[in-house]
């Protein structure tokens, strides 16, 4: 064998067979991660999921690799293929990262559809100077809501207004991070602002549970300086909005819901709330897309032990628990009371698997169960709320639990009577494919 061929069987040896055998061994793995994706449920997106160009794509795996959250891309067969939709949190960074752009961020699947406001790229809706900007219109990753309230902001600087007489140039309806932060980019350009909030500033973050760790690339508020990728506490994050919204002498009109928004002959708005009704050049609804908590309608919900968020976990000590839902807030919210001394959790859910969650949230509650820390009652429905028990209807028949709470995590009704009256047009997207919602 001449040196040549000796140096070529050397690099193949050292080199070529070792990466070859780490991609069938990777390529392997990521197989049994889409069959299990496939059975537990977790091919179907919450909201929003990457679609794959197979035209275009060469299958460099950089999208994989640029992902934050946990295998919801991966290689198999040369081709980026979409395993663990429903970890999706729309972060954008594999659409950034792919070298053929052959990826786009897309709402829905052909089975699961989902209603979002119909928008330009302004953010404007189908009503003329009325935006829609953070988690109602799909982006509901904190560092997504703050971009694109800052956008709206500049976006609708573009058009010329009219004032009415005793109003402000711009209401913004919803006082969580993109609210907040197209509130703060308003008023450096000079523009009168009033930012309503029905609860307290915050939106969402405030039903957290306590310490709750927000994931999230790095962001920006209007006026401060950059916050940095990676964890952040709820209490920090509040911390952070708080001193955005002191140093810019921004004020929260609190607890003040708005009912009804209705665009006048000549532009402006009339926004009513339930404290007063102002005048407005423009709009922006910056509301979540839960809009009011979904109930249970049973027997017993008007019980004061019967709550829809968790603030403090600490307070269910030595206490019989019962969460109801399957999303990823039910889970974190059983998972922080089965830590409390001597709280004793039952998660309830509708259906025979939970899949909804992020992988990690699913793992430490596989993990909370095997351990006894909660029980778990699949496909199961709250028939009625007593004062120290709940009956449920189980696969195994009816079941009584001994209670002592309630909270009820099932996720939002959206504010469709609202949008609706409003003039808002919905679109049902289905991946790449949108209908009109009737």
């Amino acid at each position: 064998m001449t040196p040549y061929l000796i140096a070529i069987a050397v690099i193949a040896v050292v080199f070529v067979l070792p990466a070859w055998i780490g991609f069938l061994r990777e390529e392997r793995e990521a197989r049994g991660e889409l069959e299990r994706a496939e059975a537990a449920g977790r091919r179907e997106p919450v909201s929003i999921r990457p679609a794959v160009d197979t035209s275009r794509c060469m299958g460099s795996g950089a999208c994989v690799t640029a992902c934050p959250e946990h295998r919801v891309l991966q290689v198999l067969d040369g081709q980026a293929t979409l395993v663990n939709a429903s970890s999706c949190v729309g972060h954008g960074a594999c659409v950034r990262a792919c070298p053929t752009r052959a990826l786009d961020l897309v709402f829905g699947s052909e089975r699961r559809g989902v209603d979002l406001p119909e928008l330009g790229t302004d953010f404007q809706s189908n009503v003329p100077g009325l935006y829609v900007v953070g988690e109602l219109g799909g982006m509901g990753l904190i560092a997504n809501a703050v971009q694109q309230g800052v956008q709206a902001a500049g976006q609708l600087m573009k058009r010329e207004w009219t004032v009415p007489e005793g109003g402000v140039d711009l209401v913004v309806v919803g006082a969580g991070p993109s609210g907040i932060a197209c509130a703060l980019e308003a008023r450096s350009k000079g523009l009168r602002v009033e930012l309503l909030e029905q609860g307290t500033f915050g939106g969402a973050i405030r039903h957290y549970p306590r310490a709750k760790i927000v994931m999230s690339r790095g962001f920006q508020l209007p006026g401060q300086k950059r916050v940095g990728g990676g964890s952040l506490s709820k209490e920090r994050l509040i911390e952070i909005l708080s001193a955005a919204i002191a140093d810019a002498g921004l004020k929260v009109a609190e607890g003040e819901r708005v009912e009804a928004v209705a665009r006048q002959d000549d532009g402006s708005f009339e926004v009513r709330t339930t404290k007063r009704t102002l005048g407005a050049g423009r709009v922006v609804l910056a509301v979540g897309r839960r809009g009011t908590p979904r109930r249970l309608e049973v027997a017993g919900e008007e019980s004061q032990k019967v709550a829809y968020r968790l603030l403090e976990p600490e307070r269910y000590e030595h206490r019989h628990v019962l969460v109801v839902g399957g999303g990823d807030s039910a889970v974190e919210a059983a998972l922080a009371l089965s830590e409390q001394r001597g709280c004793r959790v039952t998660l309830s859910y509708r259906k025979a698997q939970i899949t909804r969650p992020k992988q990690a949230n699913v793992d430490r509650l596989d993990a909370a169960v095997a351990a006894g820390r909660v029980q778990l009652e699949l496909q199961s429905t709250v028939l009625e709320i007593a004062a120290d028990r709940v009956r449920l209807n189980t696969e195994a028949g009816e079941r009584v639990v001994p209670n002592d709470h309630v909270l009820v995590l099932a996720g939002g009704v959206l504010p469709m009577a609202f949008l609706h009256a409003t003039g808002i047009r919905l679109k049902r997207h289905f991946g790449r494919r949108v209908e009109d919602v009737a």
